[in-house]
């Protein structure tokens, strides 16, 4: 699969790294620096570029939007047109003191990237865990017990390539329904950060859902 990153500050950095080590074609774009992209690419291996966001969009199978809220405007204007494009985002609404979700109740940040990048089939994932956790996941994934990814989406093609994404990074991919999910998952992540930032055991931290038998 060729996947564009759009946004390769913490989160799309190792995912970008993590999707090519598991064989897909990866576009780093949107960082501070073009060396920062490039010492991205070189990272990830011989699969990996680095790129403008015009180019991650160009041919992708799926992009990876990733960046500040503050900033969903500028990369939009510079990816160029999303249309039929599958847009996985972990981009939290989040004001720019990063204390607060400045969406939500009656819509969702995954909702007004829908809006904003029209024609776009956007889907919400990876934004529920930490950065910090996503290498020693990917190490992991051949045990039995994988960790769970929660994940939303309007469209069913689209949510099956999040889907795909999640499994290779790892996960064991949770389908929450609709894009209006979104609503939901947002605040959980904030409580995800919580833990994982301000708790006694580091931001190493997944989370996993189970189903038992219900007894008679």
């Amino acid at each position: 699969m060729r996947i564009g990153i759009l946004g390769s500050g913490l989160m799309g950095g190792k995912l970008g790294t993590l999707f090519a080590k598991a064989g897909h074609e990866v576009v780093f774009s949107y960082a501070r620096s073009r060396s920062k992209l490039e010492a991205l690419a070189r990272e990830a291996g011989p699969r990996a570029r680095a790129g403008t966001p015009r180019e991650a969009v160009q041919d992708a199978d799926a992009l990876l939007f990733s960046v500040h809220w503050n900033r969903v405007d500028d990369v939009l204007r510079q990816a160029g047109d999303l249309s039929r494009k599958v847009v996985v985002t972990c981009s939290l609404p989040m004001d720019d003191d990063d204390t607060s979700l400045i969406v939500g109740h009656t819509a969702s940040g995954a909702e007004v990237l829908a809006r904003k990048a029209a024609g776009a089939r956007v889907v919400s994932a990876f934004g529920t865990v930490p950065s910090e956790v996503l290498t020693s996941v990917f190490e992991a994934r051949e045990g039995e017990a994988r960790p769970s990814l929660v994940y939303c989406g309007d469209d069913d093609d689209a949510k099956d390539v999040a889907a795909q994404l999640i499994r290779d990074v790892g996960f064991d991919p949770v389908d929450a329904g609709p894009l209006q999910v979104a609503r939901y998952l947002e605040p959980f992540t904030l409580l995800i950060a919580k833990l994982a930032y301000e708790g006694h055991d580091g931001p190493t931290l997944a989370y996993r859902f189970e189903h038992f038998e219900q007894r008679a």
